[in-house]
């Protein structure tokens, strides 16, 4: 029986090596370890995964208190005391109390799904590790209730991190990497015109060659990513924002309209009005 193959769709444009990394990964029966810059597509991957080769999907998005055993399941032994307390027959069965972890709806899943375990880096540096059995043997044990887990059938994971944190070998070595790279022009034509069919070719060319003359500008905190990029667009078509104001040719218009959908902190508007400054003075 060969595997299914990833192929973009039609609301997700993927680049040959991610959809290379992708089917690598479902070939290898591991999961995919998936970084890049924040705004790249990360956690929308999975879903269009999912939704490409019709599996179900389930999504764990990680935090910065969240357990590993959180995955797995979570024994409520405050309802059992209070239902105890109470007189209630079901707290009879302990199973009542057991509740299932991302994890282990993936598991129980009747066809083979998709599971994203989202921004892993958030948690502890032990999280990683303490999930490496039950990804390796697609099993765990359910202490409460002794009985074993085992999956109905192989999820494919889709991992995601922004690199706050290293992820340890063991860890790595159990996973498909790929890092998605900031996308060049042409893919960036291809994604806006999947948000934007139709969109005014001159107002199209302006704007990308403000917002990549943003990126490049030295000592940005942090460079606009590809989803304030669609943001921006959207605001400029709503407020009817022609192409000749957008125009970075002229130094007095060095900061981009409606800004705040590209620059998120004050240290970049600052550094932003210091050049508009400059530029004003140079100009005289």
């Amino acid at each position: 029986m060969s595997k299914p193959s990833f192929r973009g769709t039609d609301q997700y444009v993927a680049t040959e090596e991610l959809m290379s990394a992708v089917n690598a990964s479902i070939t290898l029966s591991r999961p995919l370890l998936i970084k890049g810059e924040p705004g790249t597509g990360k956690t929308l991957l999975a879903a269009e995964v999912a939704r490409a080769l019709g599996m179900p999907l389930f999504e764990w998005h990680v935090k910065s208190t969240t357990k590993a055993q959180q995955g797995l399941y979570e024994y409520d032994a405050v309802s059992r005391l209070r239902d105890s307390q109470l007189g209630e027959s079901r707290v009879q069965d302990i199973s009542n109390y057991i509740l299932k972890g991302k994890l282990w709806e993936a598991f129980d899943c009747e066809t083979q799904p998709v599971l994203l375990i989202d921004e892993i880096d958030k948690a502890d540096i032990e999280f990683p590790n303490d999930l490496l059995r039950e990804i390796d043997r697609m099993d765990f044990y359910v202490y409460e209730t002794r009985q074993t887990v085992r999956a109905k059938h192989r999820p494919f994971i889709i991992i995601t991190s922004n690199n706050e944190k290293e992820l340890p070998d063991a860890f790595l070595r159990r996973c498909f990497f790929h890092y998605i790279r900031f996308p060049d022009e042409d893919t960036m034509l291809r994604i806006i015109d999947v948000h934007f069919p139709g969109l005014k070719k001159d107002l199209l060319r302006e704007a990308l060659t403000m917002f990549f003359k943003v990126r490049e500008v030295p000592g940005l905190k942090k460079k606009p990513s590809t989803s304030e990029l669609l943001d921006w667009i959207k605001l400029l078509v709503a407020e009817d924002i022609s192409p000749e104001a957008l125009r970075t040719d002229d130094a007095h218009k060095f900061i981009p309209p409606l800004y705040g959908a590209l620059l998120k902190n004050e240290q970049d508007v600052h550094l932003f009005e210091q050049l508009l400054f400059l530029n004003r003075r140079n100009a005289r």
